[in-house]
């Protein structure tokens, strides 16, 4: 049996891939080891073993996570994972691998994230060929819930908002400049916190304001990353991730506008990435 995980910043989806195809998911919080300490991710995986999972003890575990770009932070997962489950055989991969199969399977494309944070490569079926820099939160993760967030909240304390944005958003949540600039600067999980703006975003989406700041942040994910990779106006675009899924029609609008091929957009990976390792048992 496989243990197979999709893991955000924000939220992890887990799959138990049996032979006999009744798989099972469940879900944990996020975890990515460039901004959260291990100790979140170690209290996520016994609370799968002894709670949601209780009793199965997988042959292999499949990780697909965010952050995992280098054998130190692989690491951190990897102890984690090891310390609940001694006896696995652990594979921890970047999240952008995993898109790229949940996606384009065994074809070639471009595969994107776009949810807490944001991410591309080119795939060429097997593996990924190509990946334009992503610098996180503070430096990138254009397109991203972080990036939005960031962007409205500059907007709303720079006064750029109508009364009556203004007004629905005060109505939305209680915030000030103190309250935001700790949860920034000063939490675990600033990327996260970012993000949770575009919940407010989303139901406000029809203001020209809030399509304006969406617009911007995909058309920017777009030249910055997607248009950099050799023959991409010849292979699908595709996209997984909450903020992808939600703000699907601004996003096919920037593709439209750079004739770039819309691909699959998936919300969440996890039961592709279920179905990919089937054929592995």
């Amino acid at each position: 049996m496989l243990l197979i995980a999709d893991a955000g910043s924000t939220k992890a989806d887990w799959a138990w891939v049996a032979k006999d195809g009744e798989n099972t998911f469940v879900h944990t919080l996020g975890f990515n080891p460039v901004v959260h300490p291990q100790e979140i991710l170690l209290g996520e995986v016994e609370k799968l073993s002894k709670d949601l999972l209780p009793g199965l003890i997988p042959k292999e575990i499949h990780y697909y996570g965010a952050g995992c770009w280098d054998h130190r932070r692989k690491k951190v997962i990897y102890d984690a994972l090891v310390s609940v489950y001694p006896s696995a055989k652990i594979e921890v991969m970047h999240d952008l691998l995993g898109a790229a199969r949940a996606t384009c399977g065994r074809n070639a494309g471009i595969a994107c994230i776009l949810g807490t944070g944001s991410n591309t490569c080119l795939y060429d079926g097997e593996d990924v060929t190509d990946n334009v820099t992503n610098l996180g939160f503070m430096l990138g993760d254009e397109g991203s819930g972080s990036h939005l967030g960031k962007a409205f909240l500059r907007a709303y304390f720079y006064r750029e908002l109508d009364d009556e944005l203004n007004d629905a958003f005060e109505k939305f949540t209680t915030i000030d400049k103190s309250m935001v600039l700790d949860k920034i600067y000063e939490s675990d999980m600033p990327n996260t916190y970012l993000a949770s703006f575009t919940r407010f975003m989303g139901e406000n989406i029809s203001h020209p304001l809030i399509q304006k700041i969406v617009f911007e942040s995909f058309g920017e994910f777009l030249d910055r990353h997607v248009r950099k990779y050799h023959g991409h106006l010849r292979v699908p675009i595709h996209f997984i991730g909450s903020i992808a899924f939600h703000f699907k029609s601004i996003l096919l609008a920037a593709l439209n506008e750079r004739d770039l091929r819309a691909g699959r957009f998936v919300q969440k990976p996890i039961e592709a990435l279920a179905d990919f390792h089937q054929n592995e048992l």
